[in-house]
Formats: structure tokens, sequence, C-alpha cells
């Protein structure tokens, strides 16, 4: 038969007094590993969804915007080429049989309360829901904030592009054509590139539409993350009454709004590719990740 093996555990050493030690030491315990996220690396850090800052985020809002004000103004009012792209729009829409725009015009400015609204609706709603989008999921999902504003950032950002390659007279503007300026018309706040306000905006940077694209950002964001369905129907009808207002007040061809949701997709593509899951799908109270690389670096330097 073969010998059977007996594993004991050793006895601790005796102490000074002839009695085993009951001095059982801790593991050692380094400061990276009481410092959740110190071992990620850099890039993992930076790319970890945070518990954002108000203040960083109304000076990071406020200094883009105006930044993109600044770059969407400064763009060349080329008018002769703006002109020219606008009636190959209408054209090639008209060959297709989609060219609708007309015919909402005329028919929603036919009625005076309808149309002034959507004068003021186009001129203040494209700001107030966004930000107050913006502000709710800062408030109620944190963790989704950072990846929610890239997407916007983004999709900003890639629109300046097109204003600068495409430059494209909106419908009211087009030469030989009967649209109808409507807040011109009724003397209506209604547009910065109308009335005695255009002078502060480029009137020929409406490829793409960032109304279709702010309002759809702000529309999938709600659906994405509401849980009131009255909420998420809100949410799904808010980008599609804002195409009927910039068509209604001939401030952009339907294409334009095509422009806008192409801008959008790669501010989605943008975000998923750095956080690695669309917004909704990350969690909505962000983990710690140690801190920000940035701050970090801050503090070295203070040293």
């Amino acid at each position: 038969m073969g010998e059977a093996s007996v594993k004991t555990l050793e006895t601790p050493p005796a102490n000074a007094g002839g009695t085993p030690s009951t001095d059982v030491s801790s593991p050692q315990v380094t400061e990276s590993e009481t410092r959740p996220g110190s071992e990620r690396t850099l890039l993992t850090r930076l790319r970890s969804p945070r518990r954002p800052r108000i203040w960083f985020e109304i000076v990071l809002i406020a200094v883009s915007y105006w930044t993109y004000s600044l770059i969407r103004n400064a763009v060349p009012e080329q008018k002769a080429a703006a002109l020219a792209n606008a009636d190959w729009i209408w054209s090639a829409e008209r060959t297709l049989g989609i060219a609708v725009e007309q015919s909402v015009n005329h028919a929603v400015n036919s009625v005076t309360w309808l149309i002034v609204g959507m004068n003021y609706y186009y001129a203040t709603l494209h700001f107030a829901v966004t930000i107050g989008v913006l502000v709710w999921i800062y408030r109620f999902h944190p963790g989704r904030y950072a990846a929610t504003r890239l997407v916007l950032f983004a999709t900003t950002g890639v629109a300046l592009v097109g204003y600068y390659c495409y430059p494209l007279a909106p419908p009211r503007l087009m030469n030989g054509q009967d649209f109808v300026d409507t807040v011109l018309v009724h003397h209506t706040w209604g547009s910065m590139a109308s009335g005695n306000l255009k002078q502060m905006s480029n009137q020929y940077a409406a490829m793409p539409s960032m109304h279709i694209g702010w309002s759809l950002w702000c529309g999938l964001t709600i659906f994405a993350v509401a849980s009131a369905p009255w909420a998420r129907i809100l949410g799904l009808l808010y980008p599609t009454v804002t195409l009927v207002v910039i068509v209604a007040t001939a401030n952009h061809f339907w294409l334009d709004a095509v422009g806008g949701m192409l801008c959008l997709t790669f501010g989605y593509t943008v975000s998923r590719s750095w956080y690695g899951s669309l917004p909704h799908h990350l969690p909505r109270h962000p983990e710690y990740a140690g801190p920000h690389p940035a701050a970090a670096l801050l503090n070295r330097f203070r040293r």
C-alpha cells in the first residue's frame, strides 16, 4: 500500500516567553492597489467616463460655441457658388419629383399664426432644447454625459467642413424662385440670417442643417435614455417638427436635413470609437477611474 502523506500547517515561531506567537502580519498593500484605476494606461483613463464638473462644462460649451460661430461666419460668403449650388439642388429635386419645399412654404405662410410661431421656433428652440438636454444628461445621467456631449461636438465640428466645402444659399435667397422669406414678410424676429441681423451670420451656410443635426441629437438622446413613454414620444416628435419648420420658413432644402443626419452619424461614430460604446449603453453613474491625467499633470507642476 502507498504511504499516506499528511500536510500540517506551520506553527508560528515562539515568542520570548516560549508560547507560540499569535501575531499574523497582514499582506503588504501597495499604494497602487489602494487607488482604483491607478494602474490603468493613460489612454484608458482618458477614455473612462467621469463625473463632469459644472464650471468646466460651462466654460467648454461657451468657448466651443463661440469658436463654432467664429469659424462658421469666417467662411467666405461665396454668393455665386452658393446660388449655383442651390439652383442645382432645386433642379435635381424637381427632376426626381421630390421638390416639395415651395409648396410647404406657401401653404404654411398662408396661416399667419402658424408661420409666426414657426419663425420663433426656428430662432429659439434650436438653442434652448439643446442646452436643456445637455443639462438633463449632466444632472441625471453623469456617466453618459461626456460621450453624449462628444457626439454633439463632433457633429458640429464636421458641419464646419460642409460650410466651407459646399456653400449653399437657402431657398428664400434663390434668384427667380417664388419662395417666401417668412421673417421679412411677417416682421418677426426669427432668423439671424434675415432682416437687420443678417450681417451677423453667414447666409450661405445652409448645408448641412444643424437645426436637424442638433434636434435629432436631442430626440435620439431623449428616446434612448428617458423612461417615461410620453418623453420618448416627444423626443421623436421634436426633430420631425423641426424638419417641417426649416422647410416651411424657406431656410433649408430638405436635403440639407440629410446632410445634418450624416453629420450626426459621424458624431456617433466618433463617440463610439472613443468610449467603446454608444452613450446610452454606458453606466448611468460613472465608476471611479482615478484622478484625471490632466489634473495629475497639473499637480506635478505645482510640486
